[in-house]
């Protein structure tokens, strides 16, 4: 007993001592910032931002654990900074280092679609790459409106076409004796291909190969726009394999020679202030907490059920259903939040997930809030789904969307437990049903009702699109049957409004909620980002006491921007819940 006492009394000492460090920085932290009159660290009235496509981004920032904690950004904060940059005359500039193995064809859009307005707002951007180990075109078009692109000596642009690869296994599992009983609604449904074939069926080429050509020939048109070359030229110059420094700057591919430090240097010396600043760094000009509000909410990755968990790294799934419908709801009911913008980048996942999430859309657009979806690199199956019933949808031209289809079933593997002396048995009572998903092959009457049960998923699937999109069940079966499309595809076949990035749907949700288009809004996230002290809370227990005193101190002061922090600061936390469960079946 007195070890346990004294055991006590220790986490206790050590509890305390923590809270109390934790409050003593606050303190200390919370005095500079009101010191200085409650502002952001001072920034140079000339700037030259700085951004390295290298580095890997997830397209939202991490709500939690230590990636919260660290303030790490999203591929959507980079946008929306590059979007002010334009406006703000303290920005003269950006330099770029480009990736080296691609970045996505989407994200190349809209980060081109950013460049461009920099460009058009007099800013001078300039971008350097190194070799190029990717055969796609992604990294080299992020890159391509930039005013002068360097390349370094003797490195190569690899900028290809575009190229799927699928690995097919349906002969591993006959050698094993697996049986795929899968069954897909319908031809263009491939992805249970990858169990059951040996090659690609004709459907399944005939769609990967048009996806494929849209989005190289979309490539060599803002290539070709870009770089003021002849769009044939161009196609032959890429579709000649590697092409070395010396011939990339001679046939105006690029536009110099030079290291990364030679291309950095020039950047600087078209700038008063002779530094960089990394664009994580930078503040764009503040917009006060008492403008109206865009609600920002995403879901990326595949869509489960219940609640996100990202773990203490900042982690894992983010488009579980609890989490982003009530996220879609809370900022429904938040009487300051005008529009939603919806950022969806999945491909795709749980029906029922996801008809969860369908239906929050709907009930915020039921509440007077206009919903505008932002289509990231994917929303297909799922992610096309939860974004059907939304007033207005943007995808990139390279945005993978569609495949409004519906598979299930399961991998029958008695007989390849048998081959290594396992014998499974089945005892069964509660109807024919009971043991459909067990080890052995479906009987008929279970396949028939297998069958039934994912025709009545694919129907709704359908009438829910058909409904959104304001087109009959008959137009959208002809351009449903699990194919998928890309976004300018999609855009001519009806799936979509326009073709557009994040910043334009912004726009867009804007005019949908009568705001004036010369008027500034601030984008508020859903779920609310934790703060530092918040994250440090959820990853190691620390009293919200130092929150609470956190808002004391900012309400005391009246700083607005304190004040906004705190707004976030009291949104409700999410629940951490999971439902678990077996996946029968997958949009």
């Amino acid at each position: 007993m007195r070890t346990f006492l004294l055991s006590a009394a220790g986490a206790f000492a050590a509890l305390f001592a923590f809270n109390l460090l934790a409050f003593l920085f606050l303190l200390g932290t919370l005095g500079a910032t009101l010191g200085s009159g409650g502002s952001e660290p001072e920034q140079s009235d000339s700037l030259v931002l700085t951004m390295d496509l290298r580095t890997p981004l997830s397209d939202l920032a991490p709500t939690s654990g230590l990636a919260a904690f660290s303030r790490e950004q999203g591929f959507v904060d980079i946008l929306t900074k590059l979007e002010a940059a334009a406006d703000d005359p303290t920005v003269n500039g950006l330099f770029l280092r480009a990736s080296q193995a691609g970045i996505g064809s989407a994200r190349a859009e809209e980060l081109r679609s950013a460049i461009i307005k920099l460009r058009d707002a007099g800013k001078f951007v300039i971008a350097h790459t190194q070799d190029s180990y990717s055969t796609g075109p992604s990294g080299y078009r992020a890159i391509a409106a930039a005013d002068e692109l360097w390349i370094q000596p003797g490195s190569t642009l690899l900028a290809t076409g575009v190229t799927f690869e699928t690995l097919f296994l349906g002969q591993l599992f006959d050698d094993l004796s697996i049986v795929p009983e899968i069954e897909a609604f319908y031809e263009y449904k491939n992805a249970p291909n990858t169990f059951t074939e040996t090659d690609y069926t004709a459907p399944h080429r005939e769609a990967m190969t048009a996806l494929a050509e849209s989005v190289w020939n979309v490539s060599l048109d803002s290539i070709s726009s870009d770089r003021r070359i002849d769009r044939e030229e161009l196609k032959s110059l890429l579709e000649s394999g590697p092409i070395s420094s010396g011939e990339a700057v001679a046939s105006g591919l690029m536009d110099r020679i030079g290291w990364p430090e030679d291309a950095q240097t020039a950047a600087i010396s078209k700038n008063d202030d002779n530094s960089l600043l990394p664009i994580s760094q930078y503040n764009p000009p503040f917009v006060g907490a008492r403008a109206q509000q865009i609600a920002i909410v995403g879901g990326e990755g595949a869509i489960v059920t219940g609640v996100s968990d990202v773990g203490a790294f900042g982690g894992g799934n983010t488009f579980a259903s609890d989490t982003v419908a009530q996220s879609i709801l809370q900022a429904g009911r938040n009487s300051r939040v005008k529009a939603i913008v919806f950022r969806v980048d999945s491909p795709g996942g749980s029906p029922d997930a996801s008809d969860q999430i369908w239906r929050s859309v709907e009930r915020v657009q039921e509440m007077g809030k206009p919903v505008v979806i932002s289509m990231g690199s994917a929303a297909a199956s799922g992610g096309y789904y939860v974004s059907a019933g939304a007033d207005y949808i943007f995808a990139n031209p390279s945005t993978i969307t569609g495949s409004i289809g519906i598979f299930g079933g399961k991998q029958t593997i008695s007989g390849a437990m048998e081959r290594i002396g396992i014998f499974p048995r089945t005892i069964s009572v509660g109807g024919e049903f009971a043991d459909a998903y067990g080890t052995d092959p479906f009987t008929e009457e279970q396949r028939e009702q297998v069958i039934t049960y994912l025709k009545r998923g694919y129907d709704r699937f359908t009438s829910i699109v058909a409904e959104g999109r304001g087109l009959s069940e008959d137009q959208i079966d002809d351009v449903a049957r699990g194919r998928v499309w890309s976004g300018a595809d999609a855009l001519e076949v009806g799936l979509v409004d326009e073709l557009g990035g994040f910043t334009d749907a912004i726009e867009k949700a804007k005019e949908l909620a009568d705001i004036a288009t010369e008027e500034d809004v601030r984008l508020v996230f859903y779920p609310a980002r934790k703060t530092g002290f918040e994250a440090l809370e959820e990853l190691f227990g620390a009293s919200t006491e130092v929150a609470r005193a956190a808002s004391v101190i900012g309400t005391l002061a009246g700083d607005e921007r304190l004040d906004d922090a705190l707004t976030q600061m009291q949104l409700l936390q999410n629940e951490r819940s999971q439902a678990l469960g077996p996946i029968l079946r997958e949009h």
